[in-house]
C-alpha cells in the first residue's frame, strides 16, 4: 500500500476494524499456562483485560492534537534495551532477571512451551515444543485472507514489537519529553510484545489510524495502545482518535472487553 497517500491509508484504516470483523474471526483467545518458563511467564496479554466502560474511560482521557514532525528523531533518543527494572512493569515473577534486558524478559514472558532464560548469562534456551506464537496475523494480499499464524522457535527470528511505535511516540509528544521518559516508553512491559517479523514490518511506525492487527490480537492491542498513550500523555490526532473509537466499539459489540 505504499502507493496510497497517507490520507487514503487513514480513511481505509478507520473503516478496517468493522470490515475485517466480518471477514476474519478476531476473538482474543486466552493463553495456555507457561509452565516451561523459569520466569513463570503467563504469555503475552492477547486478550483484552478491561471492561467496555474502562476502555471508554481511557479513550476519554486521550488528548487530541495534530501530529508533530519527525524532525530530530532517532531511535537512540529512546534508550533501549534497558535492564529489567521494577518500573518497567514485568512484575515480581521476573525480578530474578534484573541483569537481563527488557527485551530478554519480554521474550520469556511471551514464550510458550519449554523456554528458559538464564538469569546470570541472559541466554535464552528453547526446549522441545518451545517457541513464540504470533497473534498479530498477516493478510495475504492475493486472497485478502489471513495467512496461517507463525510459530517461531528461533529467538533470533522474533521481533520485539513496540505497540506504540517509537517514531509515533515522538510525533505524539515524546519529542518534548526528557530522555528518562522516552527510556520508559521504550522498555514498558505494556508496550512490548513478541511478534512475527512480517507482521511487525507491515505495521512499521504507523499509528492506529493506519494499522491495527488483522488477527487475534486486535482488541488486546487496542487496550495496550491506549494505555501507553494515556500513561505517557501522548497525543492522538483526530483520525487516530476516530479509528480507536471505531475499533473499540467493534470489540465492545463482540464482547471482547469484559
Amino acid at each position: 500500500m505504499k502507493w496510497l497517500s497517507r490520507t487514503a491509508r487513514r480513511v481505509l484504516a478507520v473503516c478496517a476494524p468493522i470490515v475485517l470483523a466480518a471477514v476474519v474471526t478476531v476473538g482474543c483467545s486466552s493463553i495456555d499456562d507457561r509452565t516451561g518458563n523459569t520466569g513463570k511467564g503467563s504469555g503475552p496479554a492477547n486478550a483484552a483485560t478491561v471492561s467496555g466502560t474502562d476502555i471508554n474511560d481511557l479513550l476519554g482521557q486521550l488528548v487530541d492534537a495534530p501530529e508533530e514532525s519527525m524532525e530530530g528523531y532517532s531511535r537512540e533518543k529512546f534508550p533501549h534495551w534497558d535492564t529489567n527494572k521494577t518500573e518497567h512493569g514485568f512484575g515480581p515473577d521476573f525480578a530474578q532477571y534484573s541483569k537481563c534486558t527488557s527485551r530478554d524478559v519480554m521474550m520469556l514472558r511471551d514464550a510458550t512451551g519449554s523456554v528458559k532464560l538464564d538469569p546470570k548469562t541472559c541466554e535464552l534456551t528453547v526446549g522441545k515444543g518451545g517457541g513464540w506464537q504470533d497473534q498479530y496475523g498477516v493478510m495475504d494480499s492475493k486472497t485478502g485472507k489471513l495467512k496461517p499464524y507463525k510459530f517461531i522457535t528461533d529467538p533470533a527470528g522474533v521481533d520485539a514489537e513496540h505497540i506504540v511505535p517509537l517514531a509515533e511516540a515522538w510525533r505524539s509528544g515524546a519529542n518534548k519529553r526528557d530522555e528518562d521518559t522516552r527510556r520508559r516508553i521504550a522498555n514498558d512491559a505494556v508496550n512490548l510484545i513478541a511478534s512475527d517479523p512480517s507482521a511487525n514490518r507491515s505495521k512499521g511506525d504507523q499509528d492506529a489510524a493506519n494499522y491495527l492487527p488483522p488477527g487475534k490480537f486486535r482488541c488486546g492491542y487496542l487496550e495496550h495502545y491506549v494505555k501507553i498513550k494515556v500513561k505517557y500523555a501522548l497525543n492522538v490526532d483526530p483520525a487516530e482518535h476516530t479509528a480507536l473509537r471505531n475499533a473499540v466499539a467493534d470489540c465492545v459489540s463482540r464482547g471482547e472487553f469484559k
